[in-house]
């Protein structure tokens, strides 16, 4: 990166990406494509944070905004209720107070509206790069099954339909109406009877995260990008309003430019910086079970807002939406309220709480990073030319880490900010 801009070329040393998430391995992914040097630092393993856990969803149907009407009174009835699919514990503490606040202030009509059309837009061309990865020679494991969306009530489903083509408004099929009683079990043979309503929406997907995640490191180390793994970034060093090297525990690695994708660990380094990022963690659960007979699509548990996905030969159940702070604590009682929640949608899988321990797989609990209009961050960091945030992401880093990686590129680049990057910039976050 030269000059007061923000263009880079091939020979001014590394623009190094902190973070080994899905964002953060595309980000360096388009960068090294570009030409760039590119070095990555990640604090454990390569896709062993958010991205490793999760539903691995592809999709847009459900790429809108958490803070939605409606949400915070959903909330405040979890209050002591572990079991909730949305369950808040309040915390004693005065940021996590001003977070729900604003969150709170996003949640109005015009507020998700502006998100989710910001969210589809950016979303526009997801399919397109997961296509371009694969013929790349990523292995993504992109398939492409569609996703049920199942109801134990009629009316409920189509109130949800009715919803959900309104925010569409044409951007991805949708069937005209419900599937209704027995006959709503045709659309996937996993469902159990008491679903009384689905529909499917046609094209969705889904990936095995953590193999995906490998397989953007495989790419990068093959495009000789320098990886580091069991790293921690402790700090920058800065001088006339560039970023001009990381320090770690280990050394300082010099560098043309930074791009903080770090999930959670993204405020602490940006605050070193010179920058607060109000971040609090969705701490989401999910655990892997063999089902018989397991899914063919995405499964999305309308009343209950857990999914099922068929994931690497088995079936990964996951859900629930727990704000209680930034740790990555494992109540098992969330677990058990997600397999709970499941087995009004896929049969009795399993007969007693006390049987999970034996039955399931790799439970795993994970803080995805919101901020609190629930949107990401995807900008240059204000007043340093060559240091970039992607992070924030929430629950659509597997999503959005293509696009999301392709235009910050894009702006790394060209030092101009792509028209799809507005709604994610870093000082919308103070207003």
């Amino acid at each position: 990166m030269t000059g007061a801009g923000t263009t880079a070329s091939a020979g001014d040393g590394p623009v190094v990406v902190v973070g080994g998430g899905v964002v953060g391995l595309c980000v360096a992914y388009y960068l090294a494509s570009a030409g760039l040097q590119v070095e990555v630092v990640e604090r454990r393993g390569l896709g062993s944070g958010a991205s490793r856990g999760n539903a691995g969803w592809v999709c847009l149907s459900h790429s809108t905004p958490v803070p939605a009407p409606g949400i915070v009174r959903y909330a405040l009835r979890s209050l002591g209720r572990p079991d909730s699919p949305l369950y808040l514990r309040p915390l004693p503490d005065p940021a996590f107070v001003r977070w729900l606040w604003r969150f709170w202030r996003s949640s109005t009509p015009a507020a998700f509206r502006r998100g989710y059309a910001a969210v589809a837009e950016l979303n526009r061309h997801t399919f397109g790069l997961f296509d371009g990865l694969h013929d790349a020679g990523v292995e993504t494991t992109l398939s492409r099954p569609g996703m049920v969306h199942a109801f134990l009530s009629p009316g409920e489903a189509r109130h949800h339909l009715a919803i959900q083509r309104q925010m569409a408004d044409g951007r991805y099929p949708l069937p005209d109406d419900v599937t209704t009683g027995e006959d709503a079990h045709l659309l996937d043979d996993a469902l159990s009877p008491d679903v009384r309503a689905a529909y499917l929406v046609q094209g969705e997907g889904v990936v095995d995260p953590e193999a995906f995640a490998r397989a953007l490191g495989e790419a990068l180390i093959a495009a000789g990008v320098k990886i580091h793994e069991n790293m921690e970034v402790t700090g920058f060093r800065s001088e006339g309003g560039r970023v001009t090297a990381l320090r770690t525990a280990q050394d300082e690695i010099s560098c043309a430019g930074v791009v903080v994708a770090a999930g959670m660990r993204s405020p602490g380094l940006l605050r070193s910086l010179g920058h607060s990022l109000p971040l609090q963690a969705g701490k989401g659960y999910s655990f892997s079970v063999d089902l018989d007979p397991a899914p063919r699509h995405t499964l999305y548990f309308g009343e209950r807002r857990a999914v099922a996905s068929p994931i690497g030969g088995t079936t990964r159940i996951g859900g629930t939406m727990e704000l209680s702070g930034n740790n990555n604590r494992l109540d098992w009682r969330r677990i058990v309220a997600v397999a709970l929640a499941s087995r009004q949608y896929v049969g009795r899988w399993f007969d007693d709480p006390d049987d999970l321990v034996s039955q399931i797989r790799d439970p795993w609990v994970g803080g995805r990073p919101f901020l609190p209009d629930g949107l990401p961050v995807i900008d240059r960091v204000p007043g340093l030319s060559n240091a970039f945030a992607a992070t924030g992401h929430g629950m659509l880093g597997v999503t959005l880490g293509p696009v999301t990686g392709h235009k910050l590129a894009e702006y790394i680049l060209t030092g101009r900010r792509p028209d799809a990057l507005q709604p994610f910039r870093f000082d919308r976050l103070r207003q």
